[in-house]
């Protein structure tokens, strides 16, 4: 899937006004999954994605591999998208769902290596998609 196609997907999936909307959020739930899952995990994620999406991943590679990982929850995930999305928490937690999901779609099978790396609280995120249930 090219960069163009992605971020088309986002916007109409989000139903957003625009695609700058859809790199807004596209970039927020990217940048905040890269600050959440090890660095080894998001350079392959970013590998497989267009080379401008998988930016948003790899500003959180620190340290030569030994950063990023961070603890946190879903609540912080959700806040950290909807602050960097500039967006009210339920549209964030919304457009997170639908970015994963066209994600899932692009990178054929290694959103289930992300999914596998995070904790209980914050597979529903991955796995819900655009029209699941978050509370899984």
């Amino acid at each position: 899937m090219d960069h163009d196609h992605f971020i088309g997907q986002v916007q109409a999936r989000a139903q957003l006004a625009s695609r700058g909307e859809a790199e807004g959020l596209t970039r927020a739930t990217l940048e905040t999954l890269g600050e959440r899952i090890p660095e080894q995990v998001a350079s392959h994620l970013a590998d497989q994605l267009p080379t401008e999406i998988g930016e948003s991943l790899r500003r959180t590679i620190t340290l030569e591999g030994e950063g990023s990982g961070e603890r946190f929850g879903l609540d912080e995930f959700v806040r950290r998208v909807s602050e960097r999305g500039h967006l009210p928490e339920p549209n964030a937690v919304y457009g997170s769902r639908v970015v994963l999901e066209v994600t899932g779609e692009a990178t054929e099978g290694v959103l289930s290596k992300v999914r596998d790396s995070l904790p209980e609280e914050l597979r529903p995120i991955v796995d819900a998609g655009s029209t699941g249930d978050l509370r899984s």
